[in-house]
């Protein structure tokens, strides 16, 4: 008879997972933190560590989140490209189900890269997050049927600094995919240009 307890198998996959849980990949623009969580699977299915302070804090994501959210969208939704700005809001960023093209946009004044973006594909499979820190526009558009995206956040959600740019602001060129018809808000279609608001952004490049 088949045991369904706690079998050794499956210890021996927790204490792997805890051992090697994640590495970071290379991105273009300095800031952001692109994560590859080991995923251990089997025929029953998977299992990954979505955060671990340790290690995470080590390839420079913060350990003190304050919200986690999660919406769910329809293929061709586009959200962004929003931002928070006092005291501005870092978000991890992953997809619990379905794939989505994510995207970050810089807008730290005098950095090399201002308004320079990158984009990346985020799945339920590969379970990759993205660290998106203070000083960068974020958005996404679903790729798959139905997407969960869940994130954490660094500040608490503010609708009086919530701002954002034109997703597609044809100075900061942002490729879109081109295979599915794009649904966004009205608030999203009508948000102002990049240049209209740089000299107003409070966000600084350190170096």
């Amino acid at each position: 008879m088949a045991r369904r307890g706690f079998d050794k198998r499956a210890a021996d996959s927790f204490r792997l997972a805890s051992t090697a849980s994640m590495e970071r990949l290379p991105t273009k623009l300095e800031g952001l933190v692109l994560i590859a969580p080991a995923v251990h699977g089997d025929a029953r299915g998977f299992f990954l560590e979505t955060y671990r302070a340790d290690a995470w804090a080590a390839e420079g994501v913060p350990t003190e989140f304050v919200q986690d959210n999660h919406s769910r969208s329809r293929c061709g939704t586009l959200r962004g490209i929003h931002f928070q700005t006092h005291p501005g809001q870092g978000k991890l960023v992953r997809v619990a189900r379905g794939r989505v093209l994510d995207v970050a946009v810089d807008l730290r004044r005098g950095s090399p890269t201002f308004g320079g973006w990158e984009s990346f594909e985020l799945d339920d499979e590969r379970g990759h997050q993205l660290y998106i820190p203070v000083g960068f526009g974020h958005g996404f558009c679903v790729l798959s049927e139905t997407a969960d995206f869940v994130y954490k956040c660094t500040a608490y959600y503010d609708a009086a600094t919530e701002s954002g740019i034109r997703f597609d602001d044809p100075a900061v060129g942002v490729r879109w995919p081109e295979d599915v018809e794009l649904l966004y808000s009205e608030r999203d279609r009508e948000a102002p240009l990049l240049a209209d608001v740089a000299d107003s952004l409070p966000f600084r490049y350190d170096g």
